[in-house]
């Protein structure tokens, strides 16, 4: 019996191949949306995924601002975070998240709501932290990345 024929083979960093994926988020519900992408940058739906290399794709949200939320948590939620001083716990909403979008001090790729949301569904490691980098959000249809020759998947055919 050969047994070098039944080898398992491990990915690497130089032999994954990062794809360009374009999503819009119009009427999504936005946890079950970060679900998936969570997925996709992990790289899970490719069959050369491994735990321990970032295997996952380059994902571009679109229409970020059409994104919903089921029953009331647009305003009801609470998110806390903690300055570090005394009496320095805040509270944010998603509502006040969305709105902070708009701001024209924050990067455009980057979206609050959807980065609080999604670190939650990343691993709370180095390679997680990479893997929030690969995630491009903008509230509009547009986005600067058609140089990357982005393909259009549909989210609802994921599993």
């Amino acid at each position: 019996m050969d047994t070098i024929s039944y080898r398992t083979e491990f990915p690497n960093a130089q032999q994954v191949e990062h794809e360009w994926v374009v999503i819009d988020a119009t009427d999504q519900v936005l946890g079950r949306l970060c679900a998936k992408v969570a997925k996709l940058l992990r790289g899970k739906y490719k069959p050369s995924y491994s735990p321990n290399v970032e295997c996952g794709d380059n994902v571009i949200i679109i229409n970020a601002d059409k994104v919903r939320l089921t029953g009331k948590k647009m305003t009801d939620r609470i998110y806390l975070n903690y300055t570090g001083y005394p009496g320095g716990q805040r509270e944010l909403t998603p509502e006040v998240l969305m709105n902070k979008s708009y701001n024209k001090h924050i990067k455009p790729g980057i979206h609050p709501l959807f980065v609080r949301v999604m670190k939650g569904m990343l691993p709370k490691n180095r390679i997680g932290r990479r893997l929030i980098e690969n995630m491009h959000v903008y509230n509009g249809p547009n986005h600067p990345h058609e140089a990357q020759n982005p393909k259009v998947i549909d989210i609802n055919k994921l599993k």
